[in-house]
């Protein structure tokens, strides 16, 4: 058969177990054609920032296995908790009954997310979460007698999730494109990304200008707008286009001033990705002043929340939105959205030990060594003819490679050299998986400088081999 690369044996891994694979599961984000040429990499068992395959080779996890597994694989702390569990309740229906996890969860993340978010609503995954978000959003509005607001803005390049509500406020054709017969039309505002910006703008002056034009959207049409809904920072599956965060204190006050929702994302960003603990407490920050951060309406959490373990998500809201479903059950105002596993003991466990973590163990201090460790190495290739922009926000690091660096001129997508870095990777002891064209960095807060140096010598020369 024809194909773009190489033969690759060495990354056959158990050849027994990747043929059954491919007998019956479907995976993921994956043309399975693919796999006819390239041997899945069945894994068996994990050790901090590495993955190891049934044949005892390593792979460091520079993407922490699609951004969840924050302190590494089988991290003791996570294992015990989820045991002892496990051993008390594993489950139980979630409506008319309650537990000790997950109060205590709702209480922690009340604590830790921006004032006034103090009702939390589980779900099971970050798709569902932004799901429960818009239809909480349109739902209080027509309880409050605003039956006509029923549109959501949100931001060009944006990706929320793969179910259709998510998938109708995203805007990555990839995902999209099939489905849009299917899907609710968002309204489009320009992204703040500012690798968009004009020659020589800062970041900050490309999310003023585009702050502008939001207000020219909302002028029209913030009558029929629910929410404004964004990914705070970084819009991670666009290509990790990375912005100012002044953008979201203004966000914050042309919601206000317009009377729509903000409903941030943070499912990616969340949890100390991006330098704070929430992407929201970086905006509005002055020169000299301890203030900073925004509270939106509805914070989407997930991914982390679980440190990669437990399939959770949690989605908070202020008092004045609870208070709208708050009837007589026959009045008709409530929010019946369930999941067989809301409130799932032993994620909820989980998640508290993954914050519990947080809170003992200085995690966003060594996350900034780490993260501008990761800078330096990467800074070279700002010269490199290949590579449009480097881009880095806490630890999340991109490198957008490119046919012509004056340009800006993409290579077709049908030659997949980013496909080629990820082969190269798996070659040499590394799992990065761009996205197109873009290679990224998000590693498990656990990976030391001289892992981090790993993979970015792989990240490297599989560049070299990717664009020769």
């Amino acid at each position: 058969m024809d194909t773009p690369f190489p033969d690759v044996p060495a990354l056959a891994g158990n050849a027994a177990l990747a043929a059954r694979d491919l007998r019956h599961v479907w995976h993921p984000c994956t043309q399975m054609h693919d796999h006819e040429r390239i041997p899945m990499v069945p894994i068996v068992r994990g050790e901090g920032a590495w993955l190891i395959d049934a044949d005892g080779r390593r792979y460091l996890d520079g993407i922490s296995s699609w951004w969840t597994n924050i302190f590494g694989h089988g991290n003791p702390r996570l294992a015990a908790a989820l045991a002892d569990q496990a051993a008390r309740l594993e489950h139980v229906i979630f409506a008319g009954f309650t537990h000790e996890p997950a109060i205590a969860l709702a209480e922690e993340l009340v604590r830790i997310t921006p004032p006034g978010l103090d009702r939390v609503f589980y779900a099971d995954n970050g798709s569902a979460a932004v799901e429960v978000a818009l239809k909480m959003s349109f739902h209080y509005w027509l309880n409050q007698g605003h039956g006509e607001k029923t549109r959501f803005i949100a931001l060009s390049g944006s990706y929320h999730g793969e179910t259709l509500g998510a998938l109708s406020v995203s805007d990555v054709a990839l995902y999209r494109k099939t489905y849009a017969p299917l899907l609710l039309t968002p309204i489009l505002a320009p992204s703040p990304d500012a690798h968009e910006g004009e020659p020589g703008e800062l970041p900050a002056h490309v999310a003023a200008r585009r702050l502008d034009e939001l207000r020219s959207i909302l002028e029209r049409h913030a009558h029929e707008t629910c929410a404004v809904i964004v990914e705070p920072l970084v819009q991670c599956a666009g290509g990790m286009r990375m912005y100012h965060p002044d953008y979201l204190a203004g966000l914050r006050r042309l919601c206000d001033e317009f009377d729509v929702h903000f409903i941030a994302d943070e499912i990616a960003v969340g949890f100390g990705r991006t330098g704070t603990l929430f992407a929201c407490e970086q905006a509005g920050a002055e020169p000299g002043s301890a203030a900073a951060g925004v509270a939106p309406d509805f914070m989407c959490l997930s991914k982390g929340l679980t440190g990669g373990t437990m399939a959770l998500s949690a989605v908070l809201t202020t008092e004045s939105v609870y208070a709208a479903f708050y009837a007589e059950y026959n009045a008709g105002k409530a929010f019946l959205h369930s999941h067989s596993y809301t409130g799932n003991p032993l994620a909820c466990r989980v998640a508290l030990e993954t914050l519990a973590i947080f809170r003992e163990e200085p995690v966003l201090e060594r996350n900034r060594v780490l993260a501008a460790h990761l800078a330096r190495r990467l800074a070279p290739l700002r010269e490199h003819p290949h590579v449009a922009d480097v881009r880095q926000t806490g630890m999340i690091a991109a490198v957008e490679l490119v046919a012509d660096k004056r340009t800006r001129t993409p290579w077709p997508s049908t030659e997949r050299r980013g496909m080629r870095v990820y082969l190269h990777g798996l070659q040499h002891e590394a799992l990065l998986r761009p996205l197109g064209n873009v290679v990224y960095f998000m590693p498990p807060y656990v990976v030391t400088t001289d892992e981090i140096d790993h993979l970015v010598d792989v990240a490297l020369a599989g560049i070299e081999h990717a664009v020769a």
